[in-house]
C-alpha cells in the first residue's frame, strides 16, 4: 500500500520572490491538457499504433506533461490520443522514463493491495487490488519489441495506465455508491474552481 505524506516547506528561493518580498507563483507548465473524469473521452478504447516513428514528439510532450503534474505514469487516452501507448517512470531520481507501445500482459501472479491516485481523477485515493507480479511484452520507442518483469510499485503502474488505453479509470473498481461520491466531489469541486484536497499521494499514476 501506498505511503502518504506532505510534502517538507524549502526555505524560500530569492529567484522566486517579487521586489516586495513576496512570493511568485514559480511552476512547471504542462504541455498537454490532462482529461479528467467524467469526461466520456476516458472511456475510448485505444487502438494499436501502427507509425511508431511518428509518435516521438508526443512522447517528449507527455514524459514533460506527466513530471510536471506531478506523476509517475501517463496514457496517451489521458492526453486525448487514442493510440495504444504510455509513458512511466517510477524513479526517485525521476531519471529512468519507460515507454511501452502496444503493451500486453502475458502471465500475472500474486495480488497486492495499493492506495492509487489518478491524474485523471485529481484528489481522489482508493485501495485497487492488481496482480503483484506482471510480465510485459511491448515496444520501446525506438519500435524495438522487448519483455520486462515487473512487481511492486511499477507492476501497479504499468496495470494502471493499460487500464486507461481500455478505457477504464481506476475507480471503476470502487462500488456504484462510492463512484458517484467521487463525481459529485470533483464536480463540486470544478464548480467552485476548487483545487483538489487531500493529502499529497506519494505516487500518483
Amino acid at each position: 500500500m501506498a505511503r502518504f505524506f506532505r510534502a517538507a516547506q524549502a526555505p524560500p528561493d530569492p529567484s522566486a520572490l517579487n521586489p516586495r518580498g513576496r512570493h511568485r507563483i514559480v511552476a512547471p507548465m504542462p504541455k498537454l491538457t490532462i482529461l479528467e473524469f467524467p469526461d466520456p473521452r476516458l472511456r475510448t478504447r485505444a487502438q494499436p499504433v501502427q507509425d511508431v516513428p511518428a509518435l516521438a514528439g508526443l512522447i517528449d510532450d507527455m514524459f514533460e506533461t506527466m513530471y510536471a503534474a506531478p506523476g509517475i505514469g501517463l496514457a496517451a487516452t489521458q492526453v486525448n490520443v487514442h493510440q495504444r501507448f504510455m509513458v512511466i517512470d517510477v524513479s526517485e531520481g525521476k531519471d529512468t522514463p519507460l515507454v511501452f507501445i502496444n503493451p500486453e500482459i502475458v502471465s500475472r501472479e500474486g495480488a497486492q493491495v495499493y492506495q492509487e491516485g489518478c491524474l485523471s481523477v485529481p484528489g481522489i485515493y482508493a485501495d485497487v487490488e492488481r496482480a503483484d507480479r506482471i510480465r510485459v511484452r511491448a515496444l520501446d520507442r525506438a519500435g524495438k519489441a522487448f519483455e520486462i518483469d515487473a512487481d511492486g510499485l511499477l507492476a501497479v503502474c504499468i496495470q494502471h495506465e493499460m487500464d486507461h488505453l481500455d478505457g477504464k479509470v481506476f475507480i471503476d473498481y470502487l462500488s456504484p455508491f462510492k463512484r458517484e461520491q467521487v463525481r459529485r466531489k470533483l464536480e463540486k469541486q470544478r464548480r467552485n474552481h476548487e483545487p483538489a484536497r487531500g493529502e499529497t499521494a506519494e505516487h500518483v499514476l
